[in-house]
């Protein structure tokens, strides 16, 4: 299948310009090939995080969980149906807080793949200094010390919005290494990231690009199927996300435009077996 993808063109810098960077070429399209037997559409923490009126401290610290909802009511329902008729694999990632998301088949089939995972990672000692410059942060900048107890009781309950849950067999994953396995059983080279956020736990949390290039996979994103972590300097516009494409054009992947790749999916001939049954 082809389809428009976008990448940034960093050269050639113009060291006859105040800033040569401001010589680079920037963001272009090309069509370019997709095998759809070997990419993969990722739906990361999808979250059912409530109401602001149920978490109201959740919300005040998280300012993107609106835009977030937004997203995952209007947009990933399109994609995710345009990528399932087109026989697309399909991978969610999860928060592994509870078990809201173990009864699912494809988590089973995960787990059993990816066999016996130690996911402890050695931690270095922690003294009253640390403990106190830890407990600083909490309460000053981030996520407010009032703040706490909703996000908390958020998280307790926490849960995929019915509007992308799981179907079927699509793979379901807490881990990097079960990622890592599903892909490797399905001949998985190329990841599609949807999500939120961005520039937090889609680069960061287990199952996030940094892990997956590690092994070697290409990890691209649709932008209309994403929001990022803004501050109070970068919300109105949406800054941090704008930035965070660009760091994934130039070391992860490519960027994939919602319209241009559900469109190409539509018009796709796969064939009759479909990826996720």
């Amino acid at each position: 299948m082809r389809v428009k993808t976008g990448y940034y063109k960093q050269f050639d810098a113009d060291d006859q310009l105040e800033f040569p960077g401001e010589g680079y070429a920037g963001w272009c399209k090309d069509d370019l090939e997709l095998d759809l037997s070997r990419t993969a559409i990722v739906v990361m923490h999808a979250w059912d995080s409530g109401s602001r009126d149920q978490f109201p401290g959740w919300y005040r610290a998280v300012e993107f969980l609106t835009r977030a909802n937004a997203i995952a009511e209007q947009e990933l329902p399109r994609l995710l149906s345009a990528s399932r008729e087109a026989g697309m694999t399909v991978f969610h990632v999860v928060e592994p807080i509870g078990d809201y998301y173990k009864q699912y088949p494809g988590y089973k089939h995960a787990v059993e793949l990816a066999g016996e995972e130690d996911h402890k990672i050695e931690q270095i000692s922690v003294d009253e200094s640390h403990a106190s410059l830890e407990a600083f942060r909490k309460a000053n900048a981030f996520p407010g010390t009032h703040n706490i107890d909703d996000i908390n009781a958020g998280f307790a309950r926490l849960d995929i919005p019915d509007s992308v849950k799981p179907r079927g067999n699509e793979g379901v994953v807490a881990t990097s290494g079960q990622l890592f396995a599903l892909c490797q059983e399905r001949g998985i080279n190329h990841l599609i990231y949807t999500g939120f956020a961005l520039n937090a736990c889609l680069l960061l949390n287990p199952g996030g690009m940094h892990d997956m290039k590690r092994h070697g996979l290409l990890c691209s994103v649709v932008p209309e199927a994403v929001t990022a972590v803004e501050n109070k300097e970068t919300a109105r516009g949406e800054e941090a996300k704008q930035l965070s494409l660009w760091s994934v054009s130039l070391f992860f992947g490519f960027v994939y435009a919602l319209e241009d790749l559900v469109s190409a999916l539509s018009e796709s001939k796969l064939g009759d077996g479909h990826a996720n049954d």
